[in-house]
C-alpha cells in the first residue's frame, strides 16, 4: 500500500520521535511529512523523505516551534495525501489532524490528545512564560484548537494508546475506543553492560529530561538537598538557570547528555527518579532496560511499564516527605539489576513493531470489510 507517515514537529529526536524512528523502520519507503523539521538533530531519520509545511521557513528564522502551534493546525490540513492508500500518524498535538482521502485508511498512534489545550492550560502559559498582555488571547487560540481536535478526532480509522493513561483520555475526550501498544525502549539500553553492583551501592540517583517546571525537578533538588543526596541531572531546557542555582553541593547538573554516553549513566545509578505525570515515559523505560530501579510518581504511563517492588516504587503525590518516604523503602529492597532488564525486553523495538504491523493490517482489513459494496 502506498503509505504516508505523519509527525506533529521534528525539531529534535526525543521520546515522540523515537517513536518515528521505528515506524520509520517499519514503513522504509514512506514519507513522513511534518509542520517543521531540523533534519541535523535526526539521524535515525537520515534515510527519511522528510516533507515540512510552509511554516518550515519561519521556524528557520525563530529557531523554536513552540510559538507556531496556533498556525499548525492549518499546516497540517494542507497536505496533499490524495496519493496515499494508509496514513500513520504519530501525534501528540496536530498530527492526526490531517485530512485523509475517503479512500484511504488512517492509524492514530496517540500520544496523548492535546495536553496544553486539554488538560494543561495553565502549565502551557506558565512553561512558555506567555505574558499577562497576551493570556486572553492565547487562551482563545488554545479554546480554538481543543475545538478543532474535538473535529479531527473523527478523522482516524483506529487509534493507538501509548498507555492506559492514553487510553483513559481518548475514550474520555473523543468517545472513541482505543488499543494500547506501549513505546519502544532502544535497543542501545538493552545491550550495554550491567553495572556489577547492586543499585544501593552506586554512587548517584538520576534524573533526566527537559528542564521544564511540570517535570518537578525541583522536588528532587529540595529532597536530594535536604538529605545531603548525591543526584544528577541531565537535560537542557528553559528551568536550568533556575535549578542550577537551587542545587546544592550534592547536586551537579550535566546539561546535554548525548545518547551515546545515557546507557552508562542510567546502569551506574542507584535509583532513577521520575516525579512527574508522563502519558508514557521513555526515560523510565530506558532505566530499566539499563539494570537500574525507578522511583515514580505513582501515575500515568509509569504505572504500566514499572513493577512496584520489583523494578521500582511509586510514591504518591509530589511532596518532599513523600520522596523522602519513597527513598527510605527503596533502600529496604535487594534490586536484582538482570531481573529489571529482563522486564524491560518485552518493550524491544522488534516488539513494538510487530505489534504495530499487526494493528495497521487489522484496521485495513475492516476497513475494506466496511467499505466494500453490499
Amino acid at each position: 500500500m502506498r503509505t504516508a507517515l505523519i509527525a506533529d514537529w521534528l525539531p529534535t529526536y526525543g521520546g515522540a520521535e523515537h517513536v518515528v524512528g521505528a515506524l520509520h523502520k517499519e514503513f522504509s519507503d514512506a514519507p513522513i511529512f511534518t509542520t517543521v523539521a531540523r533534519r541535523e538533530k535526526l539521524p535515525a531519520l537520515r534515510s527519511a523523505n522528510i516533507h515540512t509545511s510552509g511554516l518550515q521557513k519561519v521556524f528557520k528564522i525563530l529557531g523554536t516551534h513552540t510559538v507556531l502551534l496556533p498556525w499548525m493546525p492549518r499546516a497540517m490540513e494542507g497536505f496533499d495525501l490524495r496519493n496515499f492508500d494508509l496514513i500513520v500518524s504519530s501525534s501528540h498535538a496536530v498530527g492526526k489532524g490531517i485530512v485523509p482521502p475517503s479512500t484511504a485508511v488512517h492509524v492514530c498512534y496517540c500520544h496523548t490528545p492535546i495536553r496544553y489545550a486539554w488538560e494543561m492550560e495553565e502549565t502551557y502559559l506558565k512553561d512558555f512564560r506567555v505574558p499577562k498582555l497576551l493570556r486572553k488571547h492565547v487562551k482563545n487560540r488554545l479554546n480554538a484548537i481543543r475545538r478543532w481536535d474535538m473535529t479531527t478526532s473523527k478523522r482516524v480509522d483506529l487509534f493507538i494508546a501509548n498507555s492506559t493513561t492514553t487510553q483513559e483520555r481518548i475514550q474520555r475526550l473523543y468517545g472513541r475506543e482505543s488499543t494500547v501498544i506501549h513505546p519502544p525502549v532502544g535497543e542501545q539500553f538493552l545491550q550495554s553492560p550491567l553495572d556489577t553492583k547492586s543499585p544501593g551501592d552506586r554512587h548517584y540517583f538520576l534524573a533526566l529530561g527537559r528542564l521544564v517546571p511540570y517535570k518537578r525537578f525541583d522536588l528532587l533538588i529540595d529532597t536530594c538537598n535536604r538529605l545531603k543526596l548525591p543526584l544528577k541531572i541531565a537535560g537542557t531546557g528553559r528551568d536550568f538557570k533556575r535549578l542550577r542555582a537551587m542545587a546544592g553541593p550534592t547536586v551537579e547538573m550535566l546539561g546535554f547528555v548525548s545518547d551515546d554516553a545515557l546507557p552508562k549513566l542510567y546502569a551506574g545509578a542507584r535509583a532513577f527518579f521520575f516525579p512527574q505525570i508522563e502519558d508514557a515515559g521513555v526515560a523510565a523505560l530506558e532505566a530499566q532496560a539499563s539494570g537500574t530501579p525507578v522511583i515514580a510518581l505513582g501515575q500515568g504511563g509509569a504505572l504500566d511499564t514499572v513493577i512496584d517492588g520489583k523494578t521500582g516504587i511509586f510514591f504518591p503525590e509530589q511532596s518532599v516527605a513523600s520522596v523522602q518516604k519513597a527513598i527510605e523503602d527503596f533502600s529496604m529492597i535487594d534490586w536484582k539489576p538482570e531481573e529489571i532488564r529482563r522486564h524491560a525486553e518485552q518493550f524491544r523495538e522488534e516488539i513494538f513493531r510487530k505489534k504495530i504491523r499487526v494493528a495497521v493490517e487489522n484496521a485495513v482489513k475492516k476497513f475494506q470489510r466496511d467499505t466494500m459494496p453490499a
